[in-house]
């Protein structure tokens, strides 16, 4: 595998001054490779703590008087559609904190070049690095909540635990988050989906579901799904991504905060389960047709539905829960399994790799190379869902030994020899998660240290933690802790 370029830590890769003498940074970049992990002294700062609790109260107050009655289903794609009115523009005001303009501006622009492409990697209108930025014009706290992320990201990168602008600004926008709220406007759900991917980010992602409540309880007042498209569409599966990660954390303990029902349209309550599923398959299909982004969104719907069931499972076989279902697990896994293989057989072409390696000759995983973003997340949540779902195989159920898409571990490969090939960094983020699954399966010292390799890019490269998943994995291999981490 190449070097994956200069260490996170070095002067060359921290941020550039933004006065022209000595690096914003410099004081403090210069911190020890065992400084740099998931749980830093951010996550622990005592006014971060009140401030998220803050958010968490402000966002369920609102939502208890978000009752249907009290305002009209929103028209989702009018903010955005064609240029705004000359009169309604606004400009940017950099002047509600203490912080200076320079580095506000050098944040908005991070936003743009780095952080944006994260969220917008399953989306080809790229909403966050596009059209929010336009939004935030007229939405302050929309602006301070993209200052505070690309801020909380350039302080992950560098190190910098003791860097406090992303506070300032996370504050600031909690702070303002309140008239949106009462004025029930449904674009204060671009506001809560990026402070709680910022939080994600600062955080131990096991209390994931701390972090989610506020959006799902959010998304289900103002009747805003997967498929209702314009920006808030957009929103809702960077969203939904946060809520699947947090399902597979879980490790089938717990299914997604808001059901998964509400992630589609309401179907008619005489239809059946095979209706259902039929139709929402259907408008999968006819959306991923003509935008390949949204087959990578179906991909990310049927991995939390396998989520979901192995959760089911879970809470049936190990706490004798009743479980309410209207058909056996067999069928469903059946069922589930099928709509998995649809979803492989109707890819557009764009979702296609176009080039694809085998293993051998010293190479460990293959190499399957993809020219469009959404396929890299979209095909690797494929095969992690089949991972997971051959794992709850039901006893009894016959399955082809000579076909590949029946093995964990051909699954397994893939999902790791898909990020080695496509190192996009938005999708090395969403690769965390499968990279895990896949990576509990192998049992080769090479293929160890290759999985190893890769967590560490993610985190070098991103600012998003994932060495402590890469920490359940030495557990799960029978290394003691640190061991593959210090033979990369």
């Amino acid at each position: 595998m190449e070097d994956p370029g200069p260490s996170i830590l070095s002067n060359s890769r921290l941020p550039e001054s933004f006065d022209g003498t000595t690096s914003l940074f410099e004081e403090e970049a210069f911190l020890s490779p065992g400084t740099f992990s998931s749980a830093d002294e951010y996550a622990a700062n005592p006014r971060f703590l009140e401030l998220q609790e803050e958010l968490r109260c402000v966002l369920f107050s609102a939502v208890a008087s978000l009752e249907p009655s009290n305002y009209t289903s929103p028209v989702i794609s009018a903010p955005l559609e064609g240029p705004a009115p000359r009169a309604s523009r606004q400009s940017l005001d950099f002047t509600r904190v203490s912080i200076q303009k320079v580095r506000l501006i050098f944040y908005l622009k991070n936003w743009i070049t780095e952080c944006a492409p994260y969220l917008d990697k399953f989306d080809e209108a790229r909403h966050f690095g596009v059209h929010i930025p336009i939004l935030a014009q007229q939405s302050p706290t929309l602006f301070y909540a993209i200052l505070a992320f690309s801020a909380r990201q350039t302080e992950r990168k560098a190190c910098l635990d003791k860097a406090y602008d992303s506070l300032e600004l996370y504050q600031e926008s909690i702070r303002l988050l309140g008239p949106g709220l009462q004025a029930k406007d449904p674009n204060v759900l671009v506001t809560v989906c990026i402070l709680a991917v910022m939080e994600l980010m600062s955080v131990s992602p096991r209390d994931w579901r701390r972090h989610v409540e506020g959006c799902a309880a959010l998304f289900d007042s103002f009747n805003v799904n997967g498929l209702s498209g314009g920006h808030l569409q957009a929103v809702f599966w960077c969203y939904a991504r946060m809520e699947l990660c947090g399902a597979i954390i879980s490790n089938a303990a717990e299914s997604t905060v808001l059901p998964l029902e509400k992630w589609v349209p309401s179907m008619p309550e005489t239809a059946t389960l095979r209706e259902r599923d039929a139709t929402i398959r259907d408008l999968f299909c006819e959306k991923g047709a003509a935008a390949p982004d949204m087959h990578a969104n179906w991909a990310v719907y049927l991995c939390a539905k396998t989520c979901d069931l192995s959760c089911r499972q879970t809470r049936y076989l190990e706490l004798g829960e009743m479980i309410d279902d209207s058909r056996p697990f067999v069928e469903e896994w059946n069922c589930l399994w099928d709509e998995l293989q649809y979803w492989l057989e109707q890819r557009p072409p764009a979702m296609l790799p176009i080039k694809t390696t085998g293993i051998g000759g010293g190479q460990i995983f293959p190499e399957i190379l993809f020219a469009h973003w959404a396929a890299i997340s979209g095909n690797q949540l494929y095969h992690a869902a089949c991972v997971m779902m051959l794992d709850m195989k039901p006893p009894g159920k016959i399955i082809p030994l000579a076909n590949p898409h029946y093995s964990s571990i051909w699954h397994a490969r893939r999902v790791c020899g898909i990020s080695l090939t496509n190192p996009h960094s938005g999708n090395l983020i969403n690769a965390i998660q499968p990279l895990y699954i896949a990576g509990k399966l192998l049992s080769h010292h090479s293929e160890h240290i290759e999985v190893a390799r890769l967590f560490k890019i993610v985190e070098e490269t991103t600012g998003w933690g994932a060495l402590w998943r890469l920490k359940d994995l030495e557990r799960a291999w029978g290394y003691e802790p640190g061991e593959i981490l210090s033979a990369i």
